[in-house]
């Protein structure tokens, strides 16, 4: 007992050492944004409040939030500094919300202003910077919480249920959580949003509607069709939805402003749809999937027994 009390103890002072290793650096490194681009910005009014606003989010908060903790780690008050970590890491949550219209507005203001322009150019020419740039700086605060999500759960698998530290712990390790999984949540919708987005700018034309609430975008490729007569296979690009699966035509290789866009053949709504493999059972070469749906049926092939897998289980799963 006396040596995995050791062991424990050894291993929990190294991930303490580390952490505080590690909110140094990000410290140093969240300095640099609020030292050379908030505060000059604030002073010199390059922009306008609310632009300022925009990019930065709750930055400066969250670099005082770590100011605290390294603080406290310096002395060794891990409670104390855990106490303080739970009462700012909502801000997390609210940098990650903003952070798309930051880049955004970022992009912008590069464009249209500037003095901005040039400011940015020369700041980040100074040799703290390293060559980094204001973009690569801004996503810190995203993995900092990814980051302390590891190392708390590290002390808390070695700490003592009977340690003073215990309780204080387990409450950050639970709360880092939800709002890493919140800020999960944002980066999620975020990426399907852009892939609906995507699809719909493939799309030729506006009336297949792709962007619509609580839609999910799943997988696409290209299957090969089989005709319920003779006819020969038709190549066809499918685009699979939580709720759709969308056939689509590659548009005329000459189309003036189509060539590179799909024509919309037919959406197939998967509410009550079933999904079987013909055959592909084996390690065969492909396979055959039939989908089943009030009015029609469709039956897909593909020469790649690895492809026509992923299809069934992603089909499967979306029905379900």
């Amino acid at each position: 007992i006396e040596e995995q009390r050791a062991r424990w103890e050894r291993k929990r002072s190294r991930t303490a050492k580390e952490l505080l290793e590690t909110e140094h650096t990000y410290l140093g490194q969240l300095d640099l944004v609020v030292t050379y681009f908030v505060t000059i910005l604030k002073a010199k009014g390059t922009l306008k409040p609310a632009v300022l606003e925009t990019i930065f989010g709750p930055l400066e908060s969250i670099y005082l939030a770590s100011q605290v903790l390294s603080f406290h780690l310096e002395r060794g008050n891990l409670g104390l500094g855990l106490e303080n970590l739970c009462q700012k890491l909502e801000l997390y949550g609210h940098y990650s919300e903003n952070l798309e219209q930051a880049n955004k507005t970022l992009k912008e203001q590069l464009k249209k202003n500037k003095s901005f322009r040039r400011f940015k150019k020369l700041q980040e020419s100074r040799p703290q910077f390293q060559g980094r740039k204001l973009e690569d700086l801004l996503p810190l605060p995203l993995q900092r919480l990814n980051q302390y999500k590891h190392f708390l759960r590290d002390l808390l698998e070695n700490t003592s249920p009977d340690n003073a530290e215990y309780q204080k712990l387990a409450k950050t390790v639970k709360y880092v959580s939800e709002v890493s999984r919140w800020v999960q949540d944002i980066i999620r919708n975020r990426e399907n949003s852009l892939q609906l987005l995507r699809v719909q700018k493939l799309l030729k034309g506006q009336k297949t509607k792709v962007l619509a609430p609580g839609r999910w975008y799943i997988r696409e490729g290209w299957l090969l069709v089989v005709p319920s007569k003779g006819e020969e296979l038709k190549r066809r690009m499918f685009f699979l939805f939580s709720d759709i699966f969308i056939a689509t035509k590659l548009c005329h290789p000459l189309h003036l402003l189509n060539s590179n866009k799909f024509r919309c053949r037919a959406v197939y709504p998967l509410q009550q749809c079933t999904v079987d493999k013909v055959f592909g059972h084996t390690q065969s070469q492909g396979g055959l999937l039939s989908l089943s749906f009030p009015h029609k049926t469709l039956l897909l092939m593909s020469s790649d027994q690895q492809d026509i897998n992923d299809w069934y289980q992603s089909l499967t799963a979306a029905i379900r």
